[in-house]
Formats: C-alpha cells, structure tokens, sequence
C-alpha cells in the first residue's frame, strides 16, 4: 500500500527571471531617449523580483527588473533621476493617462 510513502521534496522553482544587463541597458537607453524621467520602485512580490517602472514626462513608461531596492536606489543615483517608493507614491497621473490614450488610439503607438 503506497498511502504512506514518502515522496522526493521538488526544490522550489522561481517563476521569474534574475535581472541582467539587458535590462539595465535597456532601462539606460529609456532614460537617454525620454524627457523627464522618474523612477519608481515597486516591491518583491510572490511572482515577480523587485522591479523599477521609469515614467517620462509624457506618461511613457517601461518596467524592468532589478536586483535589489538598494541596487536601484544606486543605479537612479548615478543616473541621476529621482527613485520612489510605489507604495508610499502611487503612480503618476500621467501614466494612467498615457495608457487610455494608447487604449482608445493604438494605431498611434
């Protein structure tokens, strides 16, 4: 009777992926190429890693993971943007506006 056998442990499996230097080249090439830009720290969650959304002056934003909050607090440091926390700020206005007008004209983006 196999009610009682003991079953191997399956390590357990991240769903996300670790942040490599893509991801910072490519949150680099947003700031060189977009106006305005504010970062925004968003938390660990149970699915995704730490990730920071930079939003430019237009509402325009892109999302990227990140190895730590400190690593980029660093990184806005030397890229010489502002970084929030998301739960204490929320996110900008002109981000909800920028994605109702990608939602009602799409052929524009």
């Amino acid at each position: 009777m196999a009610l009682f056998r003991r079953r191997k442990r399956v390590a357990a499996v991240s769903r996300d992926r670790a942040a490599e230097r893509a991801d910072l080249d490519h949150l680099e090439n947003f700031v060189r190429t977009r106006r305005g830009v504010e970062a925004f720290l968003e938390p660990r969650t149970t699915v995704t890693e730490t990730t920071v959304m930079l939003i430019a002056d237009d509402g325009e934003w892109t999302r990227r993971r990140v190895g730590s909050p400190e690593d980029a607090r660093r990184w806005a440091h030397r890229t010489a943007i502002p970084i929030y926390d998301v739960r204490l700020m929320g996110y900008p206005q002109r981000m909800r506006d920028y994605n109702e007008r990608r939602k009602r004209r799409p052929e524009l983006f």
